[in-house]
């Protein structure tokens, strides 16, 4: 039974292939292909353009089209699967996608074929959920804008929320999104003593230690709001003008999951405007960000380049997180991360 995974600069070839080595006992042959880069922010670049465009975004190399008729089980990370791709693999029972999202599989062409399609959520959960932490403490208390100055040789104490820099403790923190992610966070502020409210509609079980309100509630209420939501149709542009005129003036937002959650224009002109007191974002509507940028004009906002959920971490363990799903599947085991509702029932 034959598997191919195709590596990209985030994991490379080896890290793939030893993340994956324990199938080889199961009776299964692994075969690594690379989508390979010349450096990081082009793979970010394609990246970009397959979230908003979809798998048919970027061309890919011939060679990964080549010899996929008898492949039973395809992993990627961040290569795309076109329907050319899902077409060409005759044999193809199961996708596995080494992260949450799958925005970059067709997923509509793999579900008319019989295809199952896996992801594999939570794999970078901690490291955005840490960096989460990490963007508001650093906008709310200046850090990284301290830093900027004393690099420059300014002794400076003074800036755009000066007069109401808070603590955390007992502050209301709103998470947009409380699946993995938001769960973690919720569980770090915790220690903090602050107060936690959640909005997610689809949130099950015991929602503990935040409480579930309403998105207005939410907006209106939290000192911090933080996004952890899913992008799709139903969530794109979730927080727009309004919401952010729901907001108290003294409040943050922070987003460490996708951009098309959030109005861009309508969230910079809220800052300029002094309508909210800051924002911590890691990621944008066009990345690399131009040198026109507005939110580069901005003196009340952290911006990183997307480096949230990057972490060695992360990275080294999504295929052994991969292959530890695929080895339940195969001995008929479960649950199983399955994302398009065709059960898979590739055996050992």
């Amino acid at each position: 039974m034959k598997l191919v995974a195709i590596s990209d600069h985030y994991i490379p070839h080896d890290i793939m292939r030893r993340g994956l080595a324990s199938l080889e006992g199961l009776g299964i042959e692994v075969e690594v292909r690379r989508w390979e880069h010349a450096t990081l922010v082009e793979l970010q670049e394609a990246n970009l353009a397959i979230e908003q465009g979809g798998p048919d975004a970027v061309s890919l190399p011939d060679e990964l089209f080549e010899n996929l008729d008898d492949v039973k089980i395809l992993v990627t990370q961040f290569t795309p699967v076109p329907e050319r791709m899902i077409a060409a693999a005759s044999s193809l029972e199961v996708i596995g996608v080494l992260r949450g999202g799958f925005e970059n599989v067709m997923v509509d062409a793999a579900t008319q074929r019989g295809v199952s399609v896996l992801n594999t959520p939570g794999r970078n959960a901690r490291a955005v959920a840490e960096c989460t932490l990490g963007l508001i403490l650093t906008e709310i208390r200046n850090l990284a804008r301290s830093h900027a100055c004393l690099m420059r040789g300014e002794w400076r104490r003074e800036f755009a929320n000066g007069m109401a820099i808070p603590e955390l403790n007992e502050k209301t923190v709103g998470l947009v999104g409380y699946g993995a992610v938001g769960r973690l966070v919720a569980h770090y502020l915790q220690a903090f003593g602050s107060r936690i409210v959640a909005f997610d509609p689809y949130c099950q079980g015991d929602p503990a230690p935040a409480e579930l309100v309403d998105l207005p509630t939410l907006m209106k209420e939290s000192d911090v709001v933080s996004l952890h939501a899913r992008l799709s149709p139903e969530t794109h542009r979730l927080i727009g003008a309004a919401e952010l005129a729901m907001m108290k003036p003294t409040a943050i937002l922070v987003n460490t999951a996708r951009s098309g959650l959030v109005d861009e224009a309508a969230l910079v002109e809220a800052l300029r405007q002094r309508k909210i007191m800051g924002a911590a974002l890691d990621v944008f509507d066009e990345e690399p960000l131009p040198p026109g940028s507005p939110m580069l004009q901005l003196d009340n906002v952290t911006i990183t380049p997307h480096l949230a959920g990057s972490t060695i971490d992360a990275f080294l363990n999504s295929p052994k997180l991969m292959a530890g799903h695929l080895t339940r599947m195969l001995r008929g085991e479960g649950p199983l991360p399955v994302v398009n509702g065709i059960q898979p029932t590739l055996r050992q």
